[in-house]
């Protein structure tokens, strides 16, 4: 799935070591607001620190697209769900593009044309 809109809220980022593998793991998560007549907002979680370095979020970042999936556990006889970004997409925002090459200006003397009529011209003169 995917959502477009503004990060408004980047929380601390959060990391630890796992118990069962004893690896060193880091998350952040951060909000995205859903522009429209009434604005959605969306909590969504970056897991890994390559991955949150990668995508490099700001809040006040506008027009950014995050592709997720949502995925639910539970802890004490509750069910959570968690949004789990895996991509982020940026608007193009490049070098502006080259004007186009300015055309040539229009002759504004048509070419000669042939005499017609045995070397007479239709000048009065």
């Amino acid at each position: 799935m995917e959502q477009t809109g503004n990060i408004i809220a980047v929380m601390p980022a959060q990391s630890g070591v796992s118990q069962r593998t004893g690896n060193q793991w880091m998350s952040q998560e951060y909000v995205l607001e859903v522009p429209g007549q009434y604005p959605r907002k969306m909590v969504f979680r970056i897991f890994g620190e390559d991955r949150i370095k990668q995508f490099n979020l700001h809040q006040g970042e506008q027009n950014v697209t995050v592709q997720f999936d949502i995925d639910a556990h539970e802890y004490n006889g509750r069910w959570f769900n968690e949004v789990r970004a895996y991509n982020v997409i940026r608007p193009y925002v490049g070098q502006q593009q080259a004007a186009p090459a300015p055309q040539p200006a229009a002759n504004p003397f048509p070419p000669q044309q042939p005499d017609q009529q045995d070397g007479k011209d239709d000048l009065p003169f």
